[in-house]
């Protein structure tokens, strides 16, 4: 029997989090207090997270114990199947074989409860009584409010304005489980205001609506700020998925020669690559091709230059050393708002300056061909965020059918399209254009730069 379908028991999921910073090479650059360009410390993040995450953040450890209480609302939805694409394959006629861990089995729709649930638990744990926090096309908003209604919180969502417009039902999905949701740039923080005033028709990008998020949170003492990618803490959570892929490979006999994720802040290709990428550096398994695929309409890893910069447009947050096109550049408006961010996480920069990492960057309407492809012969609707990943692993099974030669392709598929019907109602249509910024764009973006002391 050809297997399609690899699963496994409640209790062969994850004890722990995974921390890749234990096995690299080389530490990262520190985290940058951004009046003094100290090194910050614990107490520099008090004001934005609980001491628990703070922990999480800071630790070199390999290992972090993932609380019963966290485990018991994972078993809700993982482990998470892990799919052989037999169908695809056999439509690009490519001797390669092909597997996906599929994300969209969560309640809300992708990967990002894996770090939403943790995140309000240990919030709750501390006392906290209201959340804030961003979101672009808003599967990192619908996770946060989930999680916010399992553990009694009260949850704000600053969600950039073109996908506020764009993806009505995500936001009626955030509202339902009692999130309010604003459209960034707003007139309701100072930060907002600043850009409206200077942009009155601004559509918003996440590092605008961070620096709302960080704002609201900072002014009041039982509000702390919750982020969907970029920071440690977060990888580290997501690290679940490529745990249980491991297992389920191993239940398939197989073991991955090209591992392929998207890439907006970081999280989801860290998910899945980064538990595979420790196990080739401390020597047990062979070598793996890791491919991280982003838009070219914003092109962080691909033309973003590796240096400090702010998380945030209105500089409220501390300097990390990332991959990033400047603080404020504000990219087009495309359908995969989650990953239109300036920046990339600092941990996945590191490990792409360390030359661990291929980076490709894909224009939308090859993207969102790839998605329509997978969809008709694997029956999932891709989001248009996952359709980069897609698209990379049908660019390397093609390369594959050239070449002659069979290897083993693992990717990511961080969620489903459902919410995301209008974009591919649009491109049916016609009515999306592919961007990709120039040399002397790219110049003009990163011009502005902090410069370190």
């Amino acid at each position: 029997m050809d297997t399609i379908k690899y699963t496994l028991s409640e209790n062969q999921m994850p004890q722990s989090w995974y921390n890749i910073q234990a096995d690299l090479p080389t530490p990262m650059a520190p985290v940058l207090h951004p009046a003094t360009h100290q090194p910050i410390t614990a107490k520099d993040l008090e004001p934005l997270f609980p001491a628990a995450l703070i922990s999480q953040e800071v630790t070199t450890e390999r290992w972090i114990e993932i609380p019963e209480e966290v485990q018991s609302i994972y078993r809700q939805w993982r482990p998470t199947p892990l799919y052989r694409a037999r169908r695809l394959e056999q439509a690009l006629d490519t001797p390669a074989k092909i597997y996906y861990k599929y994300e969209g089995v969560s309640p809300a729709g992708s990967h990002k409860p894996n770090t939403a649930i943790p995140q309000a638990y240990y919030n709750k744990q501390a006392g906290v009584k209201r959340l804030t926090t961003e979101t672009g096309a808003g599967q990192w908003g619908s996770s946060l409010a989930v999680a916010g209604a399992f553990f009694g919180l009260e949850v704000v969502v600053y969600m950039v304005k073109v996908s506020y417009r764009q993806k009505p039902y995500r936001r009626a999905f955030m509202e339902s489980f009692g999130a309010r949701v604003i459209a960034s740039p707003s007139d309701e923080t100072q930060a907002g205001r600043k850009i409206l005033q200077e942009n009155p028709d601004s559509t918003g990008s996440l590092g605008i609506a961070i620096s709302e998020a960080v704002e609201v949170a900072v002014q009041d003492e039982q509000t702390k700020y919750a982020l969907g990618s970029v920071l440690n803490h977060v990888l580290h959570h997501q690290t679940v998925i490529g745990q249980e892929a491991v297992t389920q490979l191993e239940q398939a006999g197989d073991y991955p020669d090209i591992i392929v994720g998207c890439t907006g802040g970081g999280s989801n290709f860290a998910g899945i690559a980064f538990p595979f990428m420790g196990a080739k550096l401390r020597g047990e398994q062979s070598d793996i091709k890791f491919v991280a695929v982003e838009p070219a309409a914003c092109p962080t890893l691909t033309k973003g230059k590796y240096t400090y910069d702010f998380g945030d447009t209105a500089h409220l947050t501390p300097l990390v050393k990332m991959h990033t096109l400047g603080s404020t550049f504000v990219p087009q408006g495309i359908h995969a708002g989650g990953l239109r961010y300036h920046g990339m996480a600092p941990l996945l920069s590191h490990v792409v300056n360390l030359g661990l990492i291929e980076t490709r960057a894909y224009t939308q309407l090859d993207c969102f061909a790839s998605g329509l492809t997978f969809a008709r012969t694997e029956g999932i609707l891709p989001a248009p965020e996952a359709n980069h990943a897609v698209k990379g692993a049908i660019d390397e099974a093609l390369r594959c059918k050239e070449e002659g030669v069979s290897k083993t392709i693992l990717f990511n598929l961080c969620g489903h399209g459902h919410f995301d019907m209008q974009a591919y109602i649009d491109y049916k249509a016609g009515l999306l254009r592919d961007t990709e910024y120039s040399a002397e764009e790219i110049a003009m973006a990163l011009s502005g730069l902090p410069v370190i002391r």
